[in-house]
């Protein structure tokens, strides 16, 4: 796990001890009144709906930064199929402390666990072609890592990771450059200059544009931004697997199939992290 990811669970942690001064209060006022200390005991987490379980592992690791003295009990693994009162683990420990950690663990697996429930979906859609589902950076801020990990648990694989790890020339890039040739020429000196060798992928708004940037090269990636599937089984064929070929825009779970069908190497749906539902879990004693 990054320093940045370590920071995010600190602060998730710290919200609930913290008044909005962003000074330190007392602590779990609940717990505190009718809780005596050195109580042990145990809870469970059940799934309340069908999905794909994700955050297990993460759930581990934040019951450790609450207190080392939780005792964890994996059950269930992450990208588990899960039916409703499935129970992924257990846990066990001091009251206070569980009762702590209960709601950060529940907010991050619910969400990844939407996450990978709705990837998992994208994926199955397009099983029997060779396109791949991909995510994007539409995610919540501050949450990039957990969500992208959701996409990975959930059959999916990962884009870029921000802005540092590929280039990625996009239409604002386009045109402010002047046109697609002078934006990759651009980058390919900039490459040049500073001894980069970063993956290239180019966006395309037209089989015309995707014709020039064939006859300019110096890409690693096409992407075919909101073409139709007809248009897309065009582009692929236009580029020949000359360069990986990438479908994006607006592309749903009704539409997804027909885009995979074009041939094309990687379909790029942002849905799956800005829009996935949260799945039910609750964390309950037993």
């Amino acid at each position: 796990m990054n320093s940045t990811a370590e920071i995010v669970i600190t602060q998730a942690l710290l919200e609930d001890i913290m008044d909005m001064g962003g000074n330190y209060a007392p602590g779990d006022h609940t717990s505190l009144a009718c809780m005596p200390n050195d109580v042990e005991g145990k809870m469970q987490l059940i799934c309340k709906a069908d999905g794909i379980l994700a955050g297990v592992d993460l759930a581990k690791i934040i019951c450790e930064d609450v207190d080392r003295g939780i005792r964890f009990e994996k059950l269930l693994t992450d990208g588990t199929p899960i039916k409703k009162g499935d129970i992924a683990f257990k846990l066990y420990g001091e009251v206070k402390s569980l009762l702590r950690a209960e709601r950060v663990v529940l907010n991050f697996m619910q969400r990844m666990s939407g996450i990978a429930t709705h990837t998992s979906l994208f994926v199955k859609e397009v099983e029997g072609t060779k396109a791949t589902i991909i995510d994007t950076r539409k995610t919540t801020p501050a949450l990039r890592y957990f969500e992208k990990w959701a996409v990975r648990i959930g059959g999916g694989q990962n884009h870029r990771y921000g802005l540092f790890d590929m280039i990625m020339l996009k239409d604002n890039h386009i045109d402010f450059c002047g046109g697609i040739t002078k934006a990759i020429l651009a980058v390919k000196d900039y490459q040049q200059k500073n001894n980069f060798n970063l993956r290239v992928e180019i966006e395309a708004r037209s089989l015309e544009d995707v014709a020039e940037i064939l006859s300019t090269g110096h890409v690693t990636r096409i992407m075919f931004d909101n073409f139709t599937p007809e248009l897309m089984k065009q582009g692929v064929l236009l580029v020949n697997s000359k360069y990986e070929t990438e479908a994006s825009g607006g592309i749903t779970l009704n539409t997804v199939r027909s885009y995979a069908e074009t041939g094309v190497d990687f379909i790029s749906v942002g849905a799956i992290t800005h829009s996935s539902p949260s799945l039910d879990l609750s964390l309950k004693v037993f």
